[in-house]
């Protein structure tokens, strides 16, 4: 198997390369940050499986999840996994509606890594076991911005003024963010936003 790594971290990059050497599964490992050039290295490195970080802010304002959707859509055979530390509920579910294969936590062990690779190599796809999966149910683009806003300390008007909505309909939607979250509070919704992963992690 020829293994792509996209990971803005020069020292994970080299210690994977290391980890998987002894592999025989493995036959290229090859990593990269030019995100420019990434569509010519899969096709001229023959690449079977990406390994994809979420957080690429060193190189790339977009993240993990977004870069590997639009490559999905150029290129709906490969094989993607998500590699990451931001192990969150929201991420797990983003990946499997982009039809990614897999999301693993960057704590896994290289026999667990290569297995995982392995499955997903012969066409399955490799998740943890999720109890609070079913829970989540996707909120809109707006609910989001209003879970942003509210979570940096915005009071509920100038919300409003600044998402050029009535303070009623800003209710309206915070009522419809409390059912999907099963909340009963602002702060609970942002509590429970911020374990979820809705409200993204500083980087």
């Amino acid at each position: 198997m020829n293994i792509l790594l996209i990971d803005d971290h020069m020292l994970f990059a080299k210690s994977l390369s290391v980890a998987l050497d002894e592999y025989d599964e493995i036959e290229h490992f090859y990593s990269t940050k030019d995100l420019q050039a990434l569509n010519k290295l899969i096709d001229d490195k023959n690449i079977d499986i990406i390994l994809m970080d979420i957080n690429l802010s060193n190189i790339t304002d977009a993240d993990g999840l977004e870069i590997a959707s639009n490559l999905l859509k150029s290129k709906p055979s490969l094989k993607i996994i998500i590699l990451t530390g931001y192990d969150l509920p929201v991420y797990r579910y983003e990946a499997k509606k982009a039809g990614i294969s897999g999301f693993l936590n960057k704590n896994i062990s290289p026999n667990e890594l290569i297995s995982s690779i392995i499955r997903v190599y012969h066409g399955g796809t490799c998740f943890p076991i999720e109890n609070d999966e079913l829970i989540i149910e996707d909120l809109t683009d707006m609910e989001k911005k209003i879970l942003h806003l509210i979570s940096n300390g915005k009071k509920r008007k100038c919300v409003a003024v600044e998402l050029h909505i009535s303070e009623r309909t800003l209710s309206n939607h915070l009522q419809h963010i409390f059912e999907k979250l099963d909340v009963s509070s602002t702060l609970e919704a942002v509590t429970k936003a911020i374990q979820l992963g809705y409200i993204p992690p500083i980087s």
